[in-house]
């Protein structure tokens, strides 16, 4: 289906109709952003401990000198062959940000339950060059309600983005805010889930201002792990489709959702 077809004058009346809507839409999204700012913060008691490069590392060094640190949740789960492709796509953005972040008193990094050998392999085939480590063996996925277990399965019920909902999957996606003073406390800030996340995928941004959008009929299924776009790469991956984007179907529920 094609557009309606305008004069250059009449384009020029519906844009700026249009612009005035984005600039309401600009400051509204300041202003829930200012909002954002003054919430709550919760102090975090527990010791988490990650694996890493580094070996073994407590919350404290995650933030690696700031004061800032902000966690994405990506999932991989411990018996997954790979990380999750939508994930994956999220992942891409990571790196062109920490180029600025990391001098603006921000650290970004990823968290997964998978084993670190694993996720060493697979970032090294992805070329990230992101910090990412493994929280297995930590409470620290389950407390931020982004891992869920046999237990969850069987009850039929779990908790994510903040209410009560069916069980889908043992992994799902989310971003985690924290802060530490000069005395060395740690606050969590912030959490965020499912289209919650949408704002830090810059592609998403893109495809919003072209014609088609982003043409998604079946939610995020059109999104590869970015070495494996050639078809001739698809058929000989053996990976299960199940197995490695379980959000897809999840994602489209969301957005039906609204």
């Amino acid at each position: 289906m094609q557009n309606k077809i305008v004069s250059q004058d009449a384009w020029l009346a519906a844009r700026r109709a249009l612009l005035a809507k984005e600039k309401a839409f600009t400051k509204a999204r300041d202003a829930l952003s200012a909002e954002r700012r003054e919430m709550p913060w919760v102090k975090v008691a527990k010791d988490y401990v990650f694996d890493g490069p580094r070996g073994r590392e407590s919350l404290a060094d995650l933030f690696e000198g700031r004061s800032q640190l902000v966690v994405y949740h990506f999932m991989f789960g411990p018996d997954w062959p790979h990380g999750c492709p939508s994930c994956s796509f999220m992942a891409d953005h990571i790196d062109g940000a920490n180029l600025h972040l990391k001098h603006h008193d921000v650290t970004l990094l990823a968290v997964s339950r998978a084993p670190w050998p694993k996720i060493a392999a697979f970032k090294q085939r992805m070329g990230w060059r992101f910090k990412w480590v493994s929280s297995s063996g930590s409470d620290f996925n389950t407390d931020f309600h982004v891992s869920f277990t046999a237990a969850d399965k069987a009850k039929g019920k779990v908790t994510y983005n903040f209410e009560t909902m069916d069980y889908m999957f043992d992994e799902l996606p989310g971003a985690s805010v924290f802060h530490r003073t000069e005395a060395g406390a740690i606050f969590h800030i912030y959490s965020a889930y499912a289209r919650g996340l949408d704002l830090m995928l810059g592609a998403y941004n893109w495809l919003d201002i072209t014609p088609k959008g982003r043409n998604e009929t079946h939610g995020m299924e059109w999104v590869k792990h970015h070495d494996r776009y050639d078809a001739a790469l698809e058929a000989a991956s053996c990976c299960h489709a199940e197995a490695l984007d379980p959000i897809s179907a999840f994602r489209q529920q969301l957005s039906k959702a609204g």
